[in-house]
């Protein structure tokens, strides 16, 4: 079975968002298996980058507001050739203040969801939904309309 990893600096406070990634991330368990790893957050971006770096496991994708925006499908297709090369799926979201140039020319893609600055927590309910959204719409399912 596939591993998705969701490297993220910090932790969440906040206990709805909790709760929603924990939602999404039992969804998407009868997909993948699903692992969060989250990172202390440093003083800057530069700070964190080895523990962001020795996280990344398979194909990193970190998402950066200047990386390729995608369609739900085109993220369900960016994953199905992943799954059918077999290959491990690391989905990278930093802190408030953002990644490292590091992390960023490491990544093997970089994702942006929008021109629009989001919470680091929030994003990762966005992002946990999208990820169980595209493996829907990989198995034919209707929960993407």
């Amino acid at each position: 079975m596939q591993k998705i990893y969701f490297v993220t600096v910090g932790k969440i406070k906040e206990s709805f968002y909790r709760e929603a990634v924990a939602e999404y991330v039992k969804r998407l368990s009868r997909f993948a298996k699903v692992e969060i790893k989250e990172i202390a957050e440093g003083i800057n971006p530069e700070a964190e980058t080895a523990d962001i770096l020795r996280a990344c496991k398979g194909y990193v994708i970190a998402l950066a507001v200047e990386g390729k925006k995608l369609s739900s499908k085109a993220l369900a297709e960016k994953l199905k050739t992943q799954t059918d090369a077999g290959s491990d799926v690391t989905f990278v979201i930093g802190s408030s203040c953002g990644l490292s140039d590091r992390v960023k020319d490491a990544a093997d893609y970089k994702l942006s969801f929008s021109d629009m600055t989001f919470p680091h927590q929030l994003m990762r309910v966005i992002l946990a939904e999208q990820v169980y959204r595209a493996f829907m719409i990989n198995a034919g399912s209707t929960y993407h309309k």
